[in-house]
């Protein structure tokens, strides 16, 4: 902890939000007067339920807010209260004390010029301050730090530079450039956001890379030294498949992390820059947040935790170099049905595995009859074969528009290649696929609408080895404006495609095919 100046605080009369059990919990209004900022800063604190009533202690949360919001977005729209009341009432988490803190426009950093020292006073005033207020366990092993957009930026900062405060870092929509980010942002937007606070106001190119910029540059200090320094950091990062300028960011701090040994939790899911992605997100957040503090392995995300279903097992029809499994009541239908083409070398058991799950979802009629078609991964007859044979004997759909794919590890790479045909199928589905960008990018400077025409889904886990090359797939796709799905969910190549996975793909395509 750096050693800054003294401070008095100046205790506000609070807002409180009276709870059934009588206890005043949630308290808005409060502030500090701060000696290192010469003003006061606003927070709002969440007490755990029975707070009042003994002397246990508790860890603390601090809860960073984005650009433009303030100490009680986290309350309003984040509904932190709801949402944490609810899993310690559940017993998914252990109770904690919640800090949200006016974080200003200052990215919760010192500025170059040291005028305003946010970083200082956060690390020296008010942590000293809460823990001296309220009843907490006042170590780093006990206080974590979680942040949106902005916020999230000074939810990876605070933790990874200060470790003796703190050790747990959730950011959540980082707001983050990389090194060619900064040097070619637009100049106004520069000036005001970034090189206020880094130095490099009117400046252009490599001289905004400035050495006060490199020291909160999570893409300079995480390269910097030994990466042993963070192994005590417990890192949950998570963005949306809808970012822009910040997939390319996120990505990249996740590639080099995993580039470092950097140990770390890294998810993208649906969803963009809102506090709908952002609550959303809560639930695995504050798991992780609660695990760590209890000194244990993070369980698992929570959406993975469900109950083994039982799926009925369809019949599988050998066709000599593909297998063929009908939607229920085939043999007695006279229409004709969409096409789902399965690129991958798998046991009998998956494959049966996976129809059994599209059969459920027919027969509960969350997805449309399909027709499934398991194909190896090397097979090179899938157009000139096996889409006329299935099209003229076996009442499968024509048309590009009721044709779909679906690649498993290294078959997706055939089934990538059959995207890429002009009209030929109406969606692709990557499940940790090893992409060839190169390729991918030589494809779409030559006809990016074919790809504009064939909708595509890539999921990938955050320990695959081919996290890289799906990673820069994204943002290629994001640079061309080439509309596409993208997901990191929890796991590894050694885990078999999960339920969750399988059945959002299969949505995507039923989605797709009759859009």
């Amino acid at each position: 902890m750096k050693k800054g100046s003294l401070f008095f605080i100046l205790v506000l009369m609070p807002l409180a939000t009276l709870f059934a059990d009588g206890s005043k919990r949630i308290m808005e209004g409060l502030s500090i007067s701060s000696a290192i900022l010469g003003q006061e800063v606003k927070y709002t604190v969440v007490l755990p339920s029975g707070y009042e009533h003994g002397n246990k202690k508790y860890p603390v949360v601090y809860l960073l807010h984005g650009l433009g919001d303030n100490e009680s977005s986290w309350l309003e729209y984040g509904r932190i209260a709801q949402v944490a009341d609810q899993a310690v009432a559940e017993k998914e988490i252990a109770p904690m004390i919640f800090v949200m803190p006016q974080g200003f426009r200052n990215y919760y950093v010192n500025d170059y010029a040291g005028i305003f020292r946010y970083e200082d006073m956060f690390v020296e005033e008010l942590v000293p301050f809460i823990d001296n207020q309220y009843r907490t366990i006042a170590d780093s092993k006990h206080r974590a730090v979680m942040g949106y957009s902005m916020g999230g930026f000074g939810a990876l900062i605070l933790p990874a530079l200060h470790p003796d405060v703190f050790s747990v870092s959730v950011p959540l929509s980082i707001s983050v450039r990389t090194d060619e980010q900064y040097m070619t942002e637009d100049a106004s937007e520069w000036n005001e956001q970034w090189g206020r606070l880094f130095g490099g106001v009117g400046k252009i190119g490599q001289d905004r890379l400035t050495d006060h910029y490199k020291e909160y540059s999570p893409f300079h200090f995480f390269r910097q030294g030994d990466p042993k320094r963070f192994i005590d950091l417990r890192l949950f990062i998570d963005n949306g498949d809808d970012e822009h300028t910040l997939c390319r960011s996120n990505e990249e701090l996740h590639i080099l992390l995993r580039d470092l040994g950097i140990r770390h939790e890294y998810r993208v899911r649906d969803g963009g820059h809102e506090f709908s992605y952002w609550r959303s997100a809560l639930p695995n957040a504050l798991h992780f947040i609660s695990d760590s503090f209890e000194g244990e392995p993070y369980r698992g995300d929570v959406v993975q935790q469900g109950k083994k279903k039982k799926y009925p097992k369809p019949d599988m029809m050998d066709k000599g170099n593909y297998v063929v499994v009908f939607p229920p009541g085939y043999d007695v239908a006279s229409r004709r049905f969409p096409t789902v083409y399965l690129f991958g070398d798998m046991e009998d058991s998956r494959k049966q595995a996976i129809a059994g799950l599209a059969h459920q979802g027919m027969i509960e009629g969350i997805l449309p009859p399909l027709i499934l078609v398991f194909l190896s991964e090397n097979e090179k007859n899938l157009v000139d074969q096996i889409i006329p044979e299935l099209e003229s004997g076996s009442n499968a759909r024509s048309g590009y528009r009721f044709r779909a794919l679906m690649g498993f590890e290294e078959g997706g790479v055939a089934a990538l290649r059959y995207a890429m045909m002009p009209e030929t199928f109406t969606s692709c589905t990557l499940f940790d696929a090893p992409i060839d960008t190169s390729m991918l990018r030589d494809a779409l400077s030559v006809n990016k609408s074919v790809m504009k025409k064939t909708w595509l889904l890539i999921s990938n886990t955050d320990t695959d080895l081919d996290y890289a090359s799906n990673g820069y797939a994204h943002i290629l796709l994001r640079d061309e404006d080439v509309y596409h799905e993208y997901r990191v969910v929890e796991g590894g190549r050694d885990v078999q495609v999960s339920n969750e996975r399988l059945t959002e793909a299969f949505n995507f395509t039923s989605e797709k095919i009759h859009r």
